[in-house]
């Protein structure tokens, strides 16, 4: 069964708690206790992770269409995209979506309790970002709101501005990205620090790594153009080097 056949359930809702359980429970016509200080505690495996991270992309996803005002019928087409919506379901998500947009629950709520479910496996946490980037960036305007609500989730997330800077660069474009702020390494890193990173990299961001550890399915074609723009990175310093 897909993983939009699966949110629905009440009980992985009131399993969940928080806010990502409360909408879980909208969303099937049931009340949830909210209870977002104290639920979805995690860490969560298998099934449940996937859903939780399916549904926190969903309504952060929501909750960031209104940093800049407007949703954007790109930014639609990208969220489809990136979890590739089957038609059937498009209602199911629709709905996911407009009551994360109206719920009174600000985003930082969702952002720290996906932080808790996924506290053990920061590349997971990494790949919504990105999902968030992608979407944020499909109408080829990466509006000043929008990347205050990053930086703000990337740093409920755990990560420092470094990392933020690294994983922003990648959605740039390799005419307008930095190659070394792609992979995290300094101008002047020696050829093995640079290699170690990206081998680094490349490991923990393999789409079967991440499906393993929560991603869904739906999202393997972010993860696998995370892996390109790695690739492309290492490729151009290694040009630029002179070293394969």
């Amino acid at each position: 069964m897909s993983i939009w056949g699966k949110i629905a359930g009440v009980g992985l809702g009131a399993a969940l708690g928080g806010p990502i359980g409360a909408l879980i429970g909208l969303a099937a016509g049931h009340a949830v206790d909210r209870g977002v200080e104290t639920g979805g505690d995690g860490p969560v495996r298998g099934a449940e992770a996937s859903i939780a991270f399916t549904v926190g992309v969903i309504a952060l996803s929501a909750k960031m269409a209104k940093a800049d005002g407007q949703v954007t019928r790109s930014e639609v087409d990208a969220f489809k995209r990136i979890f590739h919506v089957p038609p059937g379901e498009a209602k199911n998500v629709a709905r996911i979506y407009d009551l994360a947009r109206k719920d009174v629950a600000g985003y930082e709520a969702y952002a720290k309790q996906i932080a808790r479910l996924f506290r053990d496996r920061p590349n997971v946490l990494e790949d919504l970002l990105d999902g968030l980037f992608r979407i944020a960036m499909a109408d080829g305007i990466f509006h000043p709101n929008e990347e205050d609500f990053l930086k703000r989730v990337a740093a409920i997330f755990g990560f420092a501005e470094h990392d933020y800077l690294r994983i922003k660069a990648g959605h740039m474009g390799p005419d307008a990205s930095d190659p070394y702020t792609i992979l995290g390494v300094a101008h002047d890193a020696t050829e093995e620090e640079i290699r170690k990173t990206y081998r680094k990299l490349v490991k923990e961001n393999h789409p079967d790594k991440l499906m393993a550890e929560g991603v869904p399915k739906e999202m393997i074609e972010t993860a696998t153009e995370k892996i390109a723009s790695i690739n492309d990175a290492y490729d151009r310093i290694a040009k630029m080097r002179g070293f394969n």
